[in-house]
């Protein structure tokens, strides 16, 4: 079966889902001159749509030339979080700061294999779906609960929890554990639920 032709679109990178007012000027003058779709993606991101082949350089180098980071293969994923507790009654983290802290920790890993995901969730209510995602973070009162394994679609699965009462510093080499066994483990786009069944999977659950 042939495979159908999907339309063009260019992701815009947001670290923990900000649009820089900036940036928005560019976005919004980008689509009314190349009569461009906006679309905010799941993973607080956004997406350029109907580019078409003959416009596609000039729009990444204004996107580029502003500042912006454009998807592309190899990059670390950026962490999915909520609005934290600088804005939500029940957060119990910063996830903005978090967020920015692990970015900073895994800035400069190249060639990361596709396909897994990052969420963090400043309470238990877990808004940004972290159960559901292949390395979840979610704040509870004594720490931080760290989940693997989990997806979305159309069969979900929630993840196993595999450390719970964690600090930060914890969490970051949980997932820096975790990013290495996946990366020496598949070649391929690979969902971190079809590994975590491997009996070298560096974790249990707790």
């Amino acid at each position: 079966m042939n495979k159908k032709k999907l339309k063009k679109s260019i992701t815009i990178l947001l670290p923990a889902g900000l649009l820089p007012a900036e940036l928005l000027t560019v976005v919004y003058d980008l689509a009314k001159r190349y009569n461009l779709g906006i679309y905010l993606s799941t993973a607080q991101n956004i997406r350029l749509l109907d580019v078409k082949d003959e416009n596609e350089a000039a729009i990444k180098k204004a996107l580029v030339d502003a500042g912006a980071e454009l998807k592309g293969p190899g990059k670390f994923p950026l962490p999915r979080i909520c609005v934290g507790s600088q804005y939500c009654q029940l957060g119990m983290v910063n996830t903005q700061a978090f967020s920015n802290r692990i970015l900073e920790r895994f800035k400069d890993r190249a060639n990361v294999k596709p396909k897994f995901k990052i969420a963090v969730s400043a309470c238990p209510a877990s808004c940004s779906n972290p159960l559901t995602t292949d390395i979840g973070v979610r704040a509870v009162r004594n720490g931080f609960e760290v989940y693997a394994g989990g997806k979305g679609g159309p069969k979900p699965k929630v993840g196993r929890r595999i450390a719970a009462g964690v600090d930060e510093e914890e969490v970051l080499n949980i997932i820096e554990s975790l990013v290495d066994f996946h990366a020496c483990k598949t070649g391929k786009k690979q969902r971190l639920v079809k590994l975590i069944d491997d009996p070298e999977f560096p974790f249990v659950a707790v």
